[in-house]
């Protein structure tokens, strides 16, 4: 070491010997911890809710085998563990992506990282992060899953709201439809008994009114004939005469009360 007075400064140089093995190794440990990258095929990933199921992709660079390494699967919006690998083992993870997150491990030893969810709601949706860790070495990627739901886009509230109301009329308009009916059937039955009731009642009263005119006729004839077939010796002249007339009389009231 020597020492160099400068500008009323003492400075210190080192031997490039001294310090080449430092250079060395800070720059061995700067290439250790850049040896891999993460990479995402695709950064923007679209599902459905309901879909059975979708696959986050994320593969090294350059492919190594990552079946010892530590995985994780992290959700942005909560910086929850959606899926967490280490060394051939599943860890914790939120309890919503419980029984739902796999990691395809027939692919770790080609150096992908795809992670598997099923069962696919509308709150997945959001940013992930693939972070992988191997020793001192760190690298991540992001993918953005996008999910969709058709039913809750096409019908709004007050369509459903309108639909109730249009059910419930229609409902009511039959419900009335079907009691007029009935009712107006019901009028009908009664009509037509109240009908023939009236029909067996004249026609009852027609044939009594028939039955008094013929029996009056039959009994003013009767006496006729009687009288007729007596001697006209056996009756005397006004008695005759008596009898004929009340004939006369009682058939032309029969008559009178025919007419009428």
């Amino acid at each position: 070491m020597h020492s160099i007075l400068g500008c009323n400064h003492p400075t210190f140089a080192l031997p490039w010997r001294t310090l080449l093995p430092y250079l060395v190794a800070l720059h061995l440990l700067h290439l250790g911890s850049a040896q891999f990258n993460v990479v995402a095929p695709s950064l923007h990933v679209t599902a459905i809710v309901g879909q059975d199921d979708v696959v986050l992709r994320c593969h090294l660079s350059p492919c190594k085998d990552a079946g010892s390494w530590d995985i994780r699967w992290i959700q942005h919006r909560s910086s929850g563990l959606v899926h967490h690998y280490r060394n051939g083992v599943d860890l914790e993870q939120m309890a919503e992506y419980k029984g739902r997150t796999e990691l395809l491990r027939n692919g770790l030893s080609d150096g992908n990282l795809d992670l598997r969810i099923t069962a696919v709601r509308s709150s997945d949706s959001g940013s992930y992060s693939c972070a992988v860790q191997d020793g001192d070495g760190y690298a991540e990627a992001v993918v953005n899953l996008e999910v969709s739901d058709p039913f809750s886009q096409i019908v709004h509230p007050w369509k459903v709201a309108l639909a109730v109301v249009i059910t419930l009329l229609v409902a009511s308009f039959a419900v009335s439809t079907v009691f007029l009916y009935r009712k107006q059937g019901e009028l009908r039955v009664e009509g037509m008994e109240h009908r023939e009731l009236l029909c067996r009642d004249r026609d009852g009263r027609g044939g009594e009114r028939k039955k008094g005119r013929v029996g009056r006729w039959e009994r003013g004839w009767t006496i006729g004939q009687a009288e007729r077939s007596r001697p006209s010796g056996d009756v005397p002249t006004n008695q005759a005469a008596l009898l004929s007339t009340s004939t006369s009389a009682l058939f032309f009231s029969g008559t009178t009360r025919r007419a009428g």
